[in-house]
């Protein structure tokens, strides 16, 4: 990488951040579209940076377990693992065979969840039932595995949820760190991470922890609404540049 590609991947992990802590999530999925539309580096090897700080901001984060239903917090882990791993293999063969392919799955998931940032969804009166939370935990694992952006699809089931925001944000904490440390695991033993992804985390880390540390303690005096739909828009923007780069190379 040069320098100007550098400087821009710091960019994006800025912006990423800023998104991550003006909406909970959307961090993993910003960084992979602002990197694959300005062509900064490999898909695989941001997913792999990616994994590297959920891990360790949710490490830092993490104070206990969460206060779900036992029964149902060890569904939701399972399953999200074993999506993890599914996407890992996904990716390694989309990535070999059908690399135009992933960057249009990339594009469309990152269009769809810059609506779902944008919806309003109504909270349920009873917490779902097992096989909700399964189908859910499932489709964020395989996400988790193929982007390392597990967040979207298990955000939007357990916000409506009639669950405290302290449970949400420990469940979320928690089944981030594990499907990251599950996504490292995988991509290390199967010998698709390289180095280049260790050094671009080391140099995106400073500026991930400084960017979180100034926000909470100089929060942003925009409405919600304001900073989603500003998220909402660079989302949008990332997702369809990168479908449109496909087209027209096609």
């Amino acid at each position: 990488m040069e320098l100007w590609q550098h400087v821009g991947f710091v960019l994006c992990v800025a912006l990423a951040t800023f998104a991550q802590n003006a909406t909970g999530f959307a961090f993993g999925l910003l960084l992979l579209g602002l990197t694959g539309m300005l062509g900064l580096a490999p898909m695989e090897t941001v997913a792999n940076v990616s994994s590297i700080l959920t891990l360790t901001n949710a490490l830092i984060m993490v104070r206990t377990w969460p206060g779900l239903p036992r029964g149902l917090g060890w569904v939701v882990l399972a399953c999200s693992l074993a999506g993890v791993v599914g996407g890992v293999h996904l990716l390694a063969l989309l990535g070999t065979h059908e690399r135009a392919m992933l960057q249009v799955v990339l594009g469309v998931t990152i269009v769809l969840c810059s609506f779902m940032l944008v919806l309003q969804s109504q909270r349920r009166e009873r917490v779902s039932g097992t096989f909700s939370f399964a189908c859910f935990a499932s489709v964020s694992g395989v996400m988790g595995g193929l982007f390392s952006s597990a967040g979207p699809p298990l955000v939007y089931q357990l916000y409506r949820q009639p669950l405290a925001v302290q449970v949400i944000r420990d469940t979320l904490i928690v089944v981030f760190a594990a499907n990251a440390l599950m996504r490292l695991s995988v991509v290390v033993i199967t010998h698709r991470f390289e180095l280049q992804a260790a050094y671009l985390a080391l140099e995106a880390l400073p500026v991930v922890f400084i960017l979180t540390w100034w926000m909470r303690r100089h929060p942003l005096k925009l409405s919600a609404r304001v900073l989603r739909l500003a998220v909402f828009g660079l989302l949008l923007l990332a997702g369809a540049s990168l479908i449109g780069k496909v087209l027209i190379a096609g």
